[in-house]
């Protein structure tokens, strides 16, 4: 029988279910180029406006898994474990999780991308380490998670590449907020990748895309049913974004933390409790612990004993950084020509602050892109953040900014006049939200 995209797209517009089927021959006849882009774009439009329900998710993320290569860890004497994040500020929680997780015995081939917008994106981070390669061959790879425990780098063209295509097509016809489209775009990378078992941090609150806690809990619920439903052991834990994450925004500055942060010197206390939470989350389904509380305190074992620092080193090193980047990252990690104090107009205990403008902020000092190929400085963004509840005044600083001349900074201390509340009780809930296991 002869296939014709277009009653497939007409079905969707209809409102109708479309089976795996014509999914699966709509997705592989794209990714082959008998689908055109146009019917690729009317695709997205239907479902956009009539949404899939859980099977078509599925099978729409099994379909795009299936139009690349699909990664075999079969090899390895342990199980496979990554995370995904939805984005955020401050967030570097991907830098510290992976050599934590490999600490603890599982592997972690994390598959992460570049930021856009107000997020940072892990890879640019790790651009900020000489000489480390974010797209190794295979080769490299499989040997960096195999003697590492851990590897963090990009997408290779070959996984998962209609995600891609669709993507790059959603982009430009304003598709993208579309719950049934993110969940297939996240899941099938990751499924691509291999895992055994996924967890996840669906951000929620100013800083986030999901700014309400229902909007975070629909898009944990889908990630969470359908990447069970494809075989992908998951769960997910809708975190707060009200505030940075980490005391630091820009990429340099958030490696620096990150790494401060394995070698125990400094510790922002959400992100340890948003890392340690994940941790025992993952070490659970994958059957290292029993229960929560032994996750956690297995983790924890792994950054106090320094194991987790030494894996962090240890893939560095395997993918092409210097080998004593841990021990001497002030050589390798360079400042940015301007680092001023910021003192802001008002002054208090902060009460609430609009964490999207931090990141924002970050974007105008050069730290991040408002184009997918822009280039951008490593060196800039914000370290030492006030964070809701603390005092600021004329005599303490809401941030520090590091920037590439006094023009950025005056820029800078114009955006974080406008980011603080003083007014009100402090809005400091709790930062582990809900948890999301069907």
């Amino acid at each position: 029988m002869v296939f014709l995209p277009q009653q497939v797209i007409a079905r969707k517009r209809d409102g109708k279910k479309l089976s795996a089927e014509e999914i699966s021959r709509f997705m592989d006849g794209f990714t082959r180029g008998r689908v055109s882009d146009a019917q690729a774009a009317a695709f997205a439009m239907a479902v956009y406006f009539r949404q899939m329900d859980i099977d078509e998710r599925i099978a729409l993320t099994m379909a795009m898994r299936d139009s690349g290569d699909v990664l075999d860890w079969s090899d390895l004497d342990g199980p496979v474990v990554d995370k995904h994040s939805t984005g955020g500020v401050g967030d570097n929680v991907s830098l510290v999780l992976a050599p934590v997780l490999a600490a603890c015995g599982v592997y972690v081939p994390m598959i992460s991308g570049r930021g856009l917008g107000h997020t940072g994106g892990t890879l640019d981070k790790f651009d900020s380490i000489p000489g480390y390669c974010t797209s190794p061959d295979t080769g490299l790879f499989r040997k960096t998670v195999r003697e590492a425990g851990c590897a963090i780098i990009g997408q290779t063209d070959n996984l998962a590449p209609a995600d891609r295509a669709l993507y790059a097509l959603r982009d430009v016809t304003a598709t993208v907020e579309n719950v049934s489209l993110i969940t297939a775009s996240i899941l099938s990378k990751k499924l691509a990748a291999g895992l055994d078992v996924l967890v996840l941090d669906v951000k929620c609150g100013s800083g986030a895309f999901m700014k309400t806690l229902e909007e975070a809990r629909e898009l944990a619920g889908s990630l969470v049913k359908v990447a069970n439903g494809a075989g992908m052991k998951t769960s997910a834990l809708v975190t707060d974004m009200n505030q940075p994450l980490a005391s630091a925004a820009g990429n340099g500055l958030e490696m620096k933390n990150a790494v401060e942060f394995l070698n125990r010197k400094f510790v922002d206390s959400r992100l340890e409790e948003v890392t340690l939470q994940l941790a025992a989350r993952a070490l659970v389904m994958a059957g290292r612990c029993h229960d929560v509380q032994g996750a956690l305190a297995m983790a924890g074992d792994a950054l106090e004993s320094g194991r987790a620092l030494e894996k962090f080193s240890r893939m560095v090193s395997l993918l092409g950084g210097p080998g004593d980047f841990v021990e001497k990252m002030g050589a390798y990690l360079p400042p940015a020509p301007v680092i001023r104090d910021v003192f802001i107009e008002k002054g208090g205990k902060i009460s609430s602050m609009d964490t999207m403008k931090i990141g924002m902020a970050v974007v105008e000092l050069g730290g991040g892109r408002t184009l997918p190929d822009d280039n951008i400085d490593l060196r800039v963004g914000f370290d030492r953040l006030a964070m809701i509840g603390d005092h600021v005044d004329r005599d303490i600083p809401v941030a520090r900014v590091h920037a590439l001349d006094e023009d950025g900074v005056s820029r800078a201390r114009r955006i974080l006049n406008e980011v603080f509340e003083f007014d009100g009780t402090p809005a400091d809930g709790p930062i582990i939200m809900e948890q999301v296991d069907k």
